[in-house]
């Protein structure tokens, strides 16, 4: 199997729901929440993509990086790339509905072990669908990372504990997901948290925490203190809030307020190794990826996933290769055209 042919396959078995476009870029399904849009304009989808995009690269091949390690390691665990599935939950609210969760999830997690990376799994509206993500988590022996909602407290440390359970290997919570049209329409508010509030999260658990939703350097340096292991850089896909700024814009800035005192991930626009290799130069540690993974398990199931990674590892190494970089922790500003 082919990308290409996961791509077609993925256009029939979403069901509308997302067109699986050329570039996915938001423009085509803008304010299609519910559904895989951006929220109101859809300008905070698009954007991502844009601002990663706007970056080009310096191409040296006078050097010695004809091999290049892509490999990380991360929350104890090594990567083949430093590319994480996203947390993307809610087949039967967002993605047409052709597969179940559990369907869905499955192949996104086997994919992603088969491939060399790790998976993160989503909360939702429907308190089944964590359950069911959980299972499929703890069936793989727990390699992947569970993110909860940013619920009242008590909830979160309660879903933590089940995530625990399953045997993930880090947990997290998804605080931009405060004021999620699709969790306030089935009557499941949440809602920002304090520092107090974050702080009780973190000291629940003695698994690696992640705080994702992360989009100024003040905020960043206050999930520092709060004693999070990471943060990811993120606007929720532009789901939430219409009109914020790229990924890509803002994270250079808070690189410099934290890189070093916790693990940066950015989330926003990627969709292949180029975009990987960008985003590292702009200051992250590994990036995460939402949609296509929606499109190479709808398209493919496992070996579309497997297929998607594959293409992103071989992309990534090209770009090292013509960049000069002979391993992650090489990529730097420098490979970045200015």
């Amino acid at each position: 199997m082919n990308y290409k042919e996961v791509l077609k396959n993925a256009k029939i078995n979403l069901n509308g729901s997302c067109r699986v476009c050329p570039v996915c870029n938001g423009k085509a399904c803008a304010g299609e929440v519910p559904g895989m849009g951006g929220k109101g304009t859809g300008e905070a989808f698009t954007i991502n993509v844009e601002a990663l995009s706007k970056y080009k690269l310096n191409m040296r091949v006078i050097h010695n990086a004809n091999n290049p390690d892509t490999s990380i390691e991360l929350f104890g665990r090594k990567m083949r790339i430093p590319v994480f599935a996203a947390p993307v939950s809610g087949t039967t609210l967002n993605m047409g509905g052709k597969f179940t969760e559990q369907e869905y999830i499955s192949c996104v997690i086997n994919g992603c072990i088969d491939a060399g990376i790790y998976p993160m799994v989503g909360d939702t509206a429907v308190d089944s669908f964590l359950i069911t993500n959980l299972e499929e988590l703890k069936k793989a022996d727990g390699n992947g990372i569970a993110i909860i909602k940013p619920w009242k407290n008590s909830e979160v440390v309660r879903k933590i504990k089940l995530a625990e359970e399953a045997g993930a290997y880090a947990v997290g919570m998804d605080i931009d997901a405060a004021g999620l049209i699709t969790l306030a329409l089935h009557g499941k508010p949440v809602g920002p948290k304090t520092l107090e509030d974050i702080k009780e999260i973190v000291q629940s658990t003695k698994l690696p925490f992640i705080l994702k939703g992360i989009m100024t350097p003040d905020e960043a340096e206050l999930a520092a203190e709060a004693g999070v292991s990471a943060i990811v850089v993120s606007n929720h896909g532009g789901r939430v809030l219409d009109q914020t700024p790229g990924v890509a814009d803002v994270l250079p800035r808070i690189a410099a307020k934290v890189k070093g005192k916790v693990k940066i991930l950015a989330d926003g626009g990627v969709r292949n190794g180029v975009d990987v290799l960008k985003m590292i130069a702009l200051g992250a540690d590994a990036v995460l990826i939402g949609r296509p993974f929606v499109s190479a398990s709808f398209g493919g199931q496992t070996e579309g996933v497997k297929t998607y990674i594959d293409t992103i590892a071989d992309d990534l190494k090209a770009a090292m290769i013509l960049t000069g970089c002979n391993s992650i922790d090489e990529i730097s500003d420098r490979v970045l055209f200015k």
